[in-house]
């Protein structure tokens, strides 16, 4: 049955933190998180997250965008399907997504408009999401995201403590730091644990052979984004063909067309798209099924907040497959308050709640709220 969206409405909140969390490229100086809710004619309503954590002006920026652009094209619009939806939306605003040069940021939220259709979807249907998208198991294997540089094993070990069983290192900084913080947090958590290592696109081409072959000795389960995401095919073809190294990317891949050239070519072991950052459920779901049927294991990228997690999880759960879901391990409670887990052996068991089984506490979160462009209609 189609039924007209009657309201969007959009929130940006900012959670101060005490140590800014560092990466190779930048550090974040607090946890921003902006969140979509999208009301139907019938009463019915879900959510969705869009990416923001950079730049810091980033989540302002983005919810401007959706009360100046995308609020008006969907309120009083038919809706009858969220892949329907979010196509029409990329045909509406591709000019001028060309035109001001801010595809990304176009993208992100069409991403988050799509995971808000979806959660009303399910929501309506009275299914969790991962049922409703044909998932048949709410285990997820998890693993704990953003260790390092500071305190690896410290972090790690708490996170041991909490449930986790897989972990993964930032590198990508100066010196021996990379291979020093692998190899305590290998030897504090031994030969069974699952060490990932993230690079964020830190080195070049010419640089990442070396500074890959200083990590292999202690077993990464994968080495993500060890170069720039828009580096040609062949030049990760090549990385594969130097080091043999399990490689990891999909977090900074947009559109359909790249990531089957990425998966098509060969060179990844596992896939990282971001529900937040393109695609949505609709967008992310196809390239997980794709890359599962390559045998290219799906881990959702996600290191924000709680809606956009949920999204992220139940995704996975549908998909299936042999992939992890990320869990940030830094404190943030824009997730911790609005999704709740309980981790056991490494995993977590999604509910049966209708939707994301998410709904934010908005009173309880009024303390977060940025000033500008805190709540839009």
């Amino acid at each position: 049955m189609a039924l007209t969206i009657t309201k969007v409405e959009c929130w940006v909140h900012r959670a101060p933190i005490k140590t800014p969390l560092a990466n190779a490229f930048a550090a974040m100086t607090d946890r921003p998180a902006t969140w979509l809710r999208i009301s139907a004619s019938d009463g019915a309503w879900g959510w969705g997250e869009v990416f923001s954590n950079f730049p810091t002006v980033g989540a302002e920026h983005r919810a401007r965008l959706v009360e100046s652009i995308f609020a008006p094209l969907l309120e009083s619009s038919l809706l009858e399907a969220p892949a329907e939806m979010r196509r029409a939306l990329e045909a509406r605003t591709r000019i001028m997504a060309i035109q001001c040069g801010e595809p990304g940021p176009f993208a992100q939220i069409i991403g988050a408009i799509d995971q808000a259709l979806w959660d009303m979807s399910a929501r309506r249907a009275g299914q969790p999401l991962w049922k409703h998208l044909g998932g048949t198991n709410p285990r997820v294997r998890v693993y704990a995201s953003g260790l390092g540089p500071d305190d690896v094993v410290k972090t790690a070990a708490a996170k041991r403590a909490e449930g986790f069983r897989a972990f993964k290192l930032k590198v990508g900084f100066a010196g021996a730091r990379n291979r020093d913080n692998l190899a305590a947090l290998r030897e504090a958590m031994g030969n069974d644990a699952t060490i990932m290592v993230d690079a964020n696109q830190a080195w070049s081409p010419a640089a990442a052979p070396a500074r890959i072959e200083e990590l292999l000795p202690y077993a990464p389960h994968w080495i993500e984004e060890p170069i720039a995401a828009d580096e040609t095919l062949d030049t990760w073809k090549r990385l594969l063909a130097d080091t043999g190294a399990p490689l990891a990317a999909g977090e900074n891949i947009r559109g359909e067309a790249d990531f089957a050239a990425a998966i098509n070519a060969g060179f990844l072991r596992f896939v990282q798209p971001d529900v937040g950052k393109w695609g949505g459920i609709t967008g992310c779901g196809a390239v997980a099924r794709r890359a599962v049927a390559r045998g290219i294991a799906f881990c959702p990228h996600w290191l924000a907040g709680g809606v956009g997690l949920a999204a992220s999880m139940h995704l996975l759960a549908a998909v299936g497959g042999e992939g992890f879901a990320e869990v940030d391990s830094n404190p943030n409670p824009l997730r911790e308050e609005v999704f709740p887990m309980d981790f056991a052996d490494g995993s977590v068991t999604l509910s049966d709640a209708p939707g994301i089984g998410v709904e934010p506490d908005l009173a309880r979160l009024r303390r977060y709220v940025a000033r500008s462009g805190s709540s839009l209609k």
